[in-house]
């Protein structure tokens, strides 16, 4: 049975199971898996919501902001498995929705390439005349 969480406090078990969310999209490679990141990382944000079936995490999303007017929505994912169930839209509206009680009235987001039939139907829109723009040293897998 799937359940939906925000999560601040992670548990060993949910640090791993973040950990494997991180490496199945790519966005994490190499000696990545470090615990104390991902609960720097779910300290630091707004807002962390893990989509869970029984006690494994199997989708998440969280949002990071300056807690007063501006919010960006990301690591959005879910395991390949459990896709094309809504799981992800259901992150991205409790998201919001946190966002919203909080006071925070801009939410955006970087899309990976081809995620806009995900995120216009939940309200999203191309920002004209904006583009997304990465520092030059950024490297892919965290250290």
């Amino acid at each position: 049975m799937l359940s939906y969480n925000f999560i601040s406090d992670p548990s060993d078990n949910q640090i791993r199971d973040i950990i494997r969310l991180y490496q199945t999209e790519k966005w994490w490679e190499g000696d990545s898996d470090n615990p104390g990141i991902v609960k720097r990382i779910i300290s630091g944000s707004h807002c962390f919501v893990a989509a869970m079936e029984n006690d494994a995490i199997i989708g998440m999303g969280r949002a990071i902001s300056d807690r007063a007017s501006d919010a960006y929505i990301q690591d959005v994912t879910v395991l390949p498995h459990f896709r094309g169930q809504a799981i992800g839209s259901r992150i991205i509206r409790m998201i919001i929705e946190k966002l919203n009680q909080d006071g925070i009235g801009w939410i955006g987001l970087i899309a990976e390439k081809n995620a806009r039939p995900f995120y216009e139907p939940l309200g999203f829109s191309v920002m004209p005349d904006a583009a997304p723009m990465l520092q030059r040293t950024f490297r892919k897998g965290m250290q």
